[in-house]
């Protein structure tokens, strides 16, 4: 709709857009924009220039692992090179011919005065009742508006799916990240607030991936494969949670039933293990680094890691099968931002907010102790047989792992049976949590 009633008002060749919970940082930011799409032998072919999201209330160790800093500096700086970035609603500079639907030819000129004369000629009263028509809700009924034209409607992530169609009618994008930011805004303060956020991310990045609109398809003889991998590593945000949920239950029941999952420590079967694990690690410590994070906010990234996937990304898988199923439609759930005064003060102080009884802490809860219980009983175990024991060999990259859960999970274990407070973990989420943890042991203790 602003599409449209902009073009009446003043038909500006270049659309600007921000969520309305951010703000301009930098003031070079227009400038630097519009250098992009004057430069003389590229700036024809972009069709928008795209700035990081940033925001200016994050804790000082980023607690809830928000900052997106290896996405802003690492991610989208490297499909820079591919075709381009995301467009990530907000902080975005488009065409506003590419967001009408036009294709991208070799031959393309801009004309930066259409328009213009024209617009100045008009009065006040009838730019005002053009813009009124169309304004209207019922504009759009019969017209290709929210399908070729303009942002497309139906689906979580809209933002991703009009930039994934802009860059399949051949443009391309560029990602500029100043110094000092051109965009800041307001991100969440609250686990449940990072969850829905999350949720609705993944939801909608899967239900992409599984529509017509799937890159591999979609994408096919447009863009690069490699620009079509670049999507989909948030395409695949979601089903990881099915991986994680494996390796943070199975491989624990397992370790507390005595049977191993994995080589022996002494075998050399074990090096891509070993391999995965230490690089894998290594390297997102020198990506967290390098992007600006700081040890301990890295590590509360790591728990985040896993937050998210056993909660957000496992809810937006099944959210998605609902929808293929017919057994509910799509719906945007808006991120709230707003947090009372003892919320944000445990927010500075960096202590981790739980306060209500949602099913996804109790998801937390179940996961955290049967890791405990497990760890506590496979040491047990292999204390009785002897620490010389090939028992211990055979069990040890369990013990790890599972060791990795428990030690990560300490903040959750405190929100349980040590904190006082409101934001505690509710008591009758403990209580539901340590049901179930009994209920997966049966098969272990039998």
């Amino acid at each position: 709709m602003q599409i449209r009633v902009s073009s009446v008002i003043s038909n500006s060749p270049i659309i600007m857009n921000v969520d309305c919970d951010m703000y301009s940082n930098n003031n070079d930011a227009v400038r630097d924009a519009l250098c992009f799409f004057l430069d003389e032998e590229m700036g024809h072919k972009i069709g928008f220039v795209q700035y990081p999201q940033n925001y200016n209330n994050l804790s000082k160790n980023d607690i809830y692992g928000n900052s997106l800093h290896v996405i802003n500096e690492v991610e989208m700086g490297g499909m820079d090179s591919l075709g381009g970035p995301l467009y990530i609603g907000t902080g975005c500079f488009h065409r506003r011919e590419i967001l009408c639907g036009r294709k991208f030819t070799k031959d393309y000129q801009e004309d930066w005065n259409a328009g213009i004369k024209d617009k100045l000629q008009e009065s006040i009263d009838e730019t005002e009742e053009k813009a009124k028509s169309l304004a209207a809700c019922t504009y759009e009924h019969g017209t290709q508006w929210g399908d070729e034209i303009g942002v497309k409607y139906g689906c979580a992530v809209e933002d991703v799916i009009t930039g994934l169609a802009i860059h399949c009618r051949g443009w391309e994008s560029v990602y500029n990240n100043p110094k000092k930011p051109a965009f800041m805004g307001v991100g969440p303060t609250t686990l449940a607030q990072t969850i829905l956020q999350h949720k609705r991310w993944s939801e909608g990045n899967l239900s992409i991936f599984l529509s017509k609109y799937n890159v591999f398809l979609f994408g096919h003889g447009k863009t690069k494969l490699r620009h079509q991998m670049g999507y989909h590593i948030y395409g695949l945000w979601a089903p990881n949670s099915l991986a994680t949920l494996y390796y943070v239950i199975i491989p624990s029941l397992a370790l507390l039933k005595g049977t191993p999952l994995f080589p022996e420590i002494t075998s050399p079967w074990i090096a891509p293990f070993v391999y995965v694990f230490c690089v894998k690690t290594m390297y997102s410590l020198y990506e967290a680094l390098s992007s600006g994070d700081t040890l301990k906010g890295w590590w509360n990234g790591q728990r985040m890691w896993l937050v998210k996937r056993i909660t957000s990304y496992l809810f937006g898988v099944l959210d998605n099968l609902r929808k293929l199923l017919g057994l509910s439609k799509m719906n945007f759930v808006v991120s709230p931002k707003v947090s009372d005064e003892d919320e944000s003060k445990r927010y500075e102080q960096e202590i981790m907010e739980f306060g209500s009884s949602d099913p996804e802490y109790v998801i937390i809860g179940t996961i955290t102790l049967l890791n405990l219980v497990c760890l506590l009983g496979g040491l047990s175990k292999v204390m009785k047989v002897g620490w010389n024991n090939i028992h211990l060999d055979a069990l040890f990259p369990q013990l790890i792992l599972c060791g990795m859960v428990v030690i990560t999970s300490i903040p959750f274990y405190e929100a349980m049976f040590l904190r006082k407070d409101k934001g505690r973990i509710p008591f009758p989420v403990t209580l539901a949590s340590i049901g179930f943890v009994m209920l997966a042991l049966l098969p272990a203790i039998v």
